[in-house]
């Protein structure tokens, strides 16, 4: 049992000593103890839990795989979180595949990656065509006006968890305290903050000043030192899987038809995607908006919000896009089925290159899992990811609760700022609501998340 679910407040040196304990014994857990039907059915949980956007859903990888089930331990679980991070793309998905990966080997990674993804794509999908066909009714708008502040109240609950296990000392506090204020006050890059967590973990690991495990530490001996033979060949299929339909289908229908568009596009904003959905989603808005014309700004609005409420990743917005755009540029096909064909293409060339890069790089990553400077970075990358979902959930509490929000720019400051007339008090309610039946009463998130939609529908009619 990890130290930190015994006690939050155990003096370091316990701390310490405790992980590494459960480090020896998560060891066996993550080398093929565990079996694939084990993986199947935990992941049909972790599938079904995983709202919340990135927090939330790495919250609850840490609760069944670590808390629940003891497969990882808390460093190692930490140490492949910090990994993901520094990737494109969704990190929690990644995460996912890594740890399936580290149990149950490529197999183990392929199960729990796509399993991850199932729920959200079928769920957007069925949202996406009754959104299509049915946006103005009543029942719909109001299920999506209780759904988004409920969620509110889940990614606290999520970062909460998550300050509990990476802020472990005083470094780490300020390290988060300065990544938060880094990307909310002065909008400073992603890239940028993660460099400089990385050369402060450093630096305070040098200088003898952070206490608790890295995400790295152990007892457990480094793995095998991987094949670059292997790792090209690797690279080379998963090339083949997400670049392959994108050629068929630009010798199919040539470069202009919207599928390829589409295709093309979001394997762009997969390279870039760095930080998680939110650092990508102005790019994506301002192409898909006034470039390609694929979607209104107000349905933009509305597909985040159906992203933040069902399971899978954030990042998954970019399959209403692909849907939304496919259905309003059909060509000979239905509507409907163009907007599915759309919708798959999007999530393919989305998520294909998450596999690729956990499994050409997890198994150099594990390799040097014992490297005192990389796990020294990695720790300092671990706080400031505390300080950038706290950023995260600031975001999207203000354009939930506020109808308006403007943007202060004086000097290097950028701050978002809500108008305070604008407050939304029927959304207030709900979230409130919420929090006392995460906080207070421990309610879980599928009878929150379906209280907080017919919330949403009664107050949608008393409000009008």
């Amino acid at each position: 049992m990890a130290a930190r679910r015994l006690d939050p407040d155990l003096p370091p040196a316990t701390t310490e000593r405790l992980d590494r304990i459960q480090e020896a014994r998560s060891t066996s857990a993550a080398t093929g103890d565990v079996s694939l039907r084990q993986l199947v059915h935990l992941w049909s949980r972790v599938a079904l839990q995983s709202f919340g956007g990135p927090a939330g859903q790495i919250a609850v990888l840490h609760r069944l795989v670590v808390q629940e089930k003891q497969w990882l331990s808390e460093v190692r679980f930490l140490h492949a979180l910090s990994y993901c991070m520094l990737l494109p793309g969704p990190e929690a998905q990644q995460l996912s595949t890594y740890v399936g990966w580290l149990l149950c080997g490529v197999r183990g990674g392929l199960v729990a990656g796509l399993l991850f993804i199932a729920p959200g794509f079928l769920s957007i999908l069925a949202l996406s065509v009754l959104y299509a066909g049915y946006r103005d009714a009543a029942i719909v708008a109001g299920v999506f006006y209780g759904l988004k502040p409920a969620v509110i109240a889940i990614v606290l609950e999520a970062l909460h968890r998550l300050r509990r296990r990476a802020l472990a000392d005083p470094v780490s506090l300020v390290t988060a305290a300065c990544a938060f204020g880094a990307i909310f006050v002065f909008d400073v890059r992603f890239p940028v903050i993660v460099l400089g967590a990385a050369l402060g973990g450093v630096l305070a690991g040098s200088l003898g000043f952070a206490s608790g495990p890295s995400p790295g530490g152990g007892e457990a001996e480094p793995g095998r030192r991987p094949s670059l033979l292997a790792a090209g060949r690797t690279a080379a299929v998963w090339l083949g899987i997400w670049l392959g339909p994108l050629v068929v289908l630009h010798a199919t229908l040539g470069p202009e038809h919207v599928f390829v568009r589409e295709g093309v596009f979001f394997s762009k904003a997969a390279l870039v995607t760095f930080g998680g959905a939110y650092s990508v989603l102005s790019y994506v808005a301002r192409q898909a908006v006034e470039t390609y014309h694929w979607l209104t700004p107000g349905q933009m609005v509305d597909g985040l919000g159906m992203a933040e409420s069902t399971p899978g990743p954030l990042i998954q917005v970019v399959q209403f896009v692909g849907f939304m755009g496919a259905y309003g540029q059909p060509g000979s096909l239905n509507p409907v089925t163009a907007g599915v064909i759309g919708s798959a293409v999007t999530t393919w060339v989305t998520f294909a290159p998450c596999f690729l890069f956990i499994f050409v790089g997890a198994p150099f990553v594990e390799y040097v899992r014992q490297n005192r400077l990389l796990t020294a970075a990695l720790r300092g990358i671990s706080a400031a990811v505390v300080g950038i979902v706290l950023d995260l959930a600031v975001w999207f509490a203000l354009h939930t609760l506020f109808g308006e929000v403007r943007t202060v720019d004086k000097g290097a400051v950028h701050l978002l700022l809500p108008i305070p007339a604008t407050l939304d008090w029927g959304a207030l309610l709900v979230s409130a609501g919420s929090m006392l039946a995460v906080f207070r009463w421990k309610i879980g998130v599928l009878p929150l998340l379906g209280g907080a939609a017919l919330a949403g529908v009664l107050l949608h009619e008393i409000l009008g």
